[in-house]
């Protein structure tokens, strides 16, 4: 698979016949590997092991309803209220972040309505404060701790 913009961690990988598959520690199962799954694995660890997200806050393609139809989030981070903080949209490394990718994960938080956004491929990495009262956004550097999540 190829390299992305985050640091190395240690996967556990298996196959069955010739599908690869990587360990998801958030659903404790294996999974297919594919691009975007690369990209998802990769953040769960990044949240998890350098920005102290609990991994039991976390939680990989939850349902959501959007007018009326079934949508999944790739990941939502939660604080120990159950409250919604943070929605990941991840793409594959090849798909360029755009502004489709964009309003995908604005739709979501229509319903979500939590204060940050993450958009990634794995090599660019997108972060949105939302400012829910006043309908605004502002583009920030780093993805926030769990720490500054609580905060909120």
């Amino acid at each position: 698979m190829q390299v992305l913009n985050f640091p190395s961690f240690q996967f556990q990988f298996s196959a069955e016949g010739q599908r690869k598959l990587i360990y998801d520690i958030i659903r404790k199962k294996y999974v297919s590997l594919t691009p975007e799954e690369w990209v998802r694995q990769h953040v769960i660890h990044y949240l998890a092991e350098h920005l102290s997200y609990p991994t039991g806050l976390l939680s990989v393609e939850k349902m959501l309803k959007l007018n009326g139809l079934s949508k999944r989030t790739d990941i939502v981070a939660y604080v120990t209220s159950g409250a919604p903080k943070l929605i990941v949209e991840c793409k594959a490394p090849g798909i360029q972040i755009n502004q489709q990718v964009f309003d995908q994960i604005a739709r979501y938080n229509i319903t979500m309505q939590v204060p940050f956004l993450l958009v990634t491929n794995g090599l660019n990495h997108f972060v949105c404060k939302i400012d829910l009262n006043n309908k605004k956004y502002t583009f920030t550097e780093t993805i926030p701790t769990f720490q500054e999540l609580i905060t909120l």
